[in-house]
């Protein structure tokens, strides 16, 4: 495979793939469990830092696995298959999220914190205990591994993507897509703490749309899939 010059369609592959990672319902899950906590606990004050360091680790997380990943793609992106193996990846990928729009997964045993409930007992637990920036920071460098399975589809289809990409322009194409996957965690952290919302509302709001952001999700994934394939 020869290499690829960044151009306007690679920008809107990586950043599709980016938006629909953005507005997967587990990431929102996550960062609802975490304030839940700290307004349960009557720490509102601390929303903001805590939120902030939570996306900061999950960030510095990501960003570490996507490099490592790059690296690991690098050595079979150059094989003429590969392109047709990455866009098929991708479209089972969607037609997974599709099938959960029309036949929703059966719903795992919860754990509630202060009326937010998480499916993921270790990430709710987890969450429940932190108390400061620094804790926050830890917990999201923990949890991005526990939560990949099921984040991760978009974000390991892109690093395919980008992987017969000169090695120069990964960073900030990489810088570029976590900053698009952490922005809504960002807006819901400063929505919540500033007043606009609550956890309960935005977990009200996030529960009646999850079918529609499958729906999307996947929908654009089977579109990015199909796109590699044939270009």
């Amino acid at each position: 495979m020869p290499q690829v010059e960044i151009s306007s369609p690679s920008i809107l592959v990586i950043t599709g793939a980016a938006l629909v990672d953005s507005i997967n319902p587990c990431a929102m899950a996550v960062i609802l469990i975490l304030l839940a906590a700290l307004m349960f606990a009557g720490q509102k004050k601390r929303v903001l830092k805590t939120g902030f360091s939570f996306i900061l680790g999950l960030y510095i997380s990501y960003f570490a696995f996507g490099i490592g990943l790059f690296s690991a793609l690098r050595f079979i992106a150059y094989a003429q298959i590969f392109h047709l193996i990455l866009g098929t990846f991708a479209i089972l990928v969607g037609l997974y999220f599709v099938k959960n729009f029309f036949f929703p997964p059966k719903e795992a045993k919860k754990v509630c914190i202060g009326g937010i409930c998480a499916e993921n007992s270790f990430t709710a637990r987890l969450l429940s205990r932190v108390t400061s920036p620094l804790g926050a920071l830890l917990a999201g460098i923990i949890i991005t591994l526990f939560e990949l399975p099921c984040t991760g589809g978009p974000y390991i289809f892109c690093l395919g993507y980008l992987a017969s990409f000169p090695k120069i322009s990964l960073i900030p194409l990489l810088l570029y897509y976590n900053l698009i996957f952490v922005l809504p965690l960002v807006i819901i952290t400063c929505l919540i703490y500033f007043g606009y919302s609550s956890v309960e509302k935005a977990a009200a709001w996030k529960d009646k749309n999850l079918k529609i952001l499958n729906l999307i999700v996947g929908l654009v994934m089977v579109g990015l899939g199909i796109w590699v394939i044939l270009s």
